[in-house]
């Protein structure tokens, strides 16, 4: 597969997006659906397994796009079933070269029938749980962390396949938003602390489990609850649903970047709209980093709500300053150095006419290398701005994600090296603010902010204050904030 663009690998990216279905005639017609809805969480991959009582079980696994590869009906018609899960994949753990056996769900044969498994979020004690299965005998077939649970609820002992999935993933830690299927259930998990999104829907006759509410919509299924932390619920094809906590209670740890960026805005997280808490965080920073300036203009298109909201707070107009192009899929030249300078342009294009002379406000979601910031305030002083003012909606990010984010080494975090005023000199820009943890909080419905004794949501990548030890990665060297820090 292509390499993405030269400038995507300056964003955080989800690992990955699952859905599952149970109860409805030619199930995997709407898990594709689903997937489509939720492909802005993993576009590397995507895969399907769907069971027909006649035919048993059936996957397809492919590299791209849902659009290129589940609109078939040659293909779909190959998943037939009342039952199917799905998975788009983005890769974190696991080989960074797009290899098809890495590509979810995975599937195992057990001794009291089959089970597929599609999992969002990081197991952080995987390469420990690996060892450990590998010296007794398991045979792994992908680099992914996730077959670490198939392969630990073939060794369980337990009577059921959801008993077992109770007993394997009680070895694992980390962040799982989990949604499996056997010859008959629809298994939907989430871990003690709820890191990663999963929500219950209902359509028609059936049942639905979903990373976001927005997939949902698009099947016209009616959202009925989030799975709470440490739930699991098994869903039979009879439409029975049995609710179950297996794991110890913990308070809940919820990522807080989802409200920043990950979860698509028409998206409810917890019973809050995602377009409102962003445009929330705009005006949190209008009011924690006001400036003198003619227009407020996002980056497109995750600053859009963060953009309004500061607009609408500051009483600067708000403009569409750089226009994204709608049709921009991978790149289709040749990767030349000249191309990779490209990058942004590609993508992005200023709106000359309305900048120049301007005094502008860049609303931004989040700087991690700064590469791309760097690019797009080139190309505003190109058109003619007078000043370039950068507002991001997020605290520095100076942290790595261990549970189920593609972060870059600490050390290639802007944030990790620099504090604000020389990331405003390494930008080149006029000014640059980030909202405060406690503002960011606040938009996300905390009225107080942050509770530091005892934070409502995980905000390590922000603050380095990890709510389960990243264990793999400390047996490598890496080393966790310290107490003076």
């Amino acid at each position: 597969m292509p390499p993405a663009h030269p400038f995507d690998d300056d964003k955080l990216h989800e690992e990955c997006g699952v859905f599952g279905v149970v109860g409805v005639s030619d199930a995997a017609n709407f898990v594709a659906l689903g997937l489509h809805a939720l492909q802005h969480r993993g576009q590397e991959a995507g895969g399907i397994v769907s069971h027909d009582p006649a035919e048993g079980f059936n996957s397809v696994r492919r590299f791209g796009y849902v659009r290129d590869n589940f609109t078939s009906q040659s293909l779909m018609q190959t998943l037939p079933g009342p039952l199917a899960i799905g998975h788009v994949r983005y890769s974190t753990a696991g080989s960074k070269a797009a290899v098809i056996r890495d590509v979810q769900p995975f599937f195992g044969e057990f001794s009291m029938g089959g089970a597929a498994i599609a999992h969002n979020g990081n197991i952080t004690n995987a390469n420990a749980l690996r060892r450990e299965l590998i010296e007794r005998g398991s045979i792994f077939q992908s680099s992914s962390d996730s077959e670490c649970i198939i392969h630990l609820m073939a060794r369980s002992l337990q009577r059921n396949i959801p008993e077992r999935m109770e007993d394997a993933l009680r070895r694992v830690e980390g962040a799982f938003s989990v949604v499996a299927m056997t010859r008959t259930k629809l298994i939907g998990v989430r871990d003690p602390l709820g890191v990663r999104p999963l929500v219950l829907g209902k359509v028609a006759e059936g049942w639905v489990l979903s990373s976001e509410t927005c997939a949902l919509d698009i099947i016209g299924a009616e959202y009925v609850r989030d799975i709470e932390p440490g739930e699991m619920v098994v869903i039979s094809e009879q439409g029975g649903v049995e609710s179950a906590f297996p794991f110890r209670r913990r308070k809940s740890r919820f990522c807080i970047f989802e409200h920043v960026y990950f979860s698509r805005p028409d998206s409810v997280i917890g019973g809050r709209s995602v377009y409102e808490t962003r445009r929330q965080i705009g005006v949190e920073l209008a009011k924690e980093a006001p400036v003198e300036a003619d227009l407020v203009c996002p980056v497109p298109d995750s600053g859009t709500p963060a953009a309004i909201g500061f607009s609408q707070e500051s009483g600067i107009p708000y403009a569409m300053g750089i226009i994204r192009n709608q049709y921009m899929g991978r790149t289709f030249i040749e990767p030349t150095e000249q191309i990779r300078n490209m990058g942004v342009r590609l993508k992005l294009n200023v709106n000359r006419a309305l900048i120049k002379g301007k005094r502008v406000i860049l609303v931004d979601d989040s700087v991690v290398r700064g590469t791309t910031s760097r690019k797009i305030k080139d190309m505003i002083l190109d058109a003619g701005a007078a000043e370039v003012h950068f507002r991001i909606a997020s605290p520095p990010t100076a942290w790595p994600c261990f549970y189920g984010v593609d972060t870059p080494e600490r050390e290639k975090l802007l944030a990790a090296t620099m504090n604000e005023d020389e990331m405003r000199d390494h930008l080149g820009v006029d000014s640059l603010r980030f909202i405060s943890l406690d503002g960011l909080y606040r938009a996300a419905g905390a009225p107080d902010g942050r509770d530091n004794a005892s934070p409502q949501y995980c905000d390590a990548c922000f603050s380095g204050e990890y709510p389960v030890a990243p264990s793999d990665m400390i047996e490598k060297g890496f080393e966790t904030k310290t107490a003076a820090e």
